[in-house]
């Protein structure tokens, strides 16, 4: 009955220890359209049962939780896969701590900081299968990806990519704009968005982000970076 009269609500758990936090967030997240928060949980055990018996769509978890953390809830539902998507929620994370939360499932990673409005945009991402990660920490996990996988050999592969698609996908990798990629290659932005659009269609990729972790993933640029040089 619920679902029949919501259908297109995105059902939301969320997971924290502080209660008027939770609250707090409650009040925003029912006060946007399309959003309705099902149940709060104030630790791992509690979120990983909620999000199953709630068949929630987004869990917005908090990794520092006493008892059972969220990365050991990030990890359960790893084990037995469920169809939500987790968003970490959180005061501030650490490299290694955003490696494994993405290398667990995790769809995305917001500061607690974040305006409103960041948190709306970044549950409405994850539902269209995106991820989301703030751009100060797409770097660090761009080089924790980099020194993880360090030992691990080129892929031969390429994808298909050009070597100005490699350039192109070198310096989204490295942070840079378009305008930025522009003036470099001294091309146009509208040049730059044709590459960009044929990058993302040979790699499967929707957005920046997820070429950039696809690149570190499959070692695409480890024979062609040179920008940090």
């Amino acid at each position: 009955m619920s679902a029949a009269e919501h259908p297109q609500k995105i059902r939301i758990v969320i997971a924290d220890d502080h209660a008027l936090f939770r609250k707090g967030l409650r009040s925003l997240l029912n006060g946007e359209g399309g959003m309705q928060v099902m149940g709060e949980a104030s630790d791992g055990d509690e979120a990983v049962r909620m999000v199953r018996s709630l068949r929630a769509d987004v869990l917005l978890l908090d990794l520092a939780m006493p008892g059972t953390s969220g990365m050991e809830a990030l990890a359960e539902l790893a084990r037995a896969p469920a169809s939500v998507k987790t968003i970490v929620l959180t005061g501030a994370i650490a490299k290694p701590e955003v490696l494994k939360a993405v290398q667990l499932g995790a769809a995305g990673i917001v500061l607690k900081s974040s305006p409103p409005e960041l948190l709306f945009k970044s549950v409405r991402s994850v539902m269209s299968g995106q991820h989301w990660i703030g751009r100060d920490v797409v770097s660090d996990l761009v080089q924790a990806l980099r020194n993880y996988q360090e030992a691990v050999p080129p892929a031969r592969t390429r994808f298909g990519l050009t070597p100005r698609e490699l350039d192109i996908t070198s310096a989204v990798v490295a942070g840079f704009s378009n305008k930025e990629i522009a003036k470099k290659y001294t091309l146009s932005e509208e040049t730059v968005k044709h590459h960009l659009t044929r990058i993302f269609d040979k790699v499967g990729a929707s957005n920046r982000l997820e070429l950039a972790l696809f690149a570190v993933h499959h070692q695409l640029l480890a024979e062609h970076d040179s920008l940090s040089q």
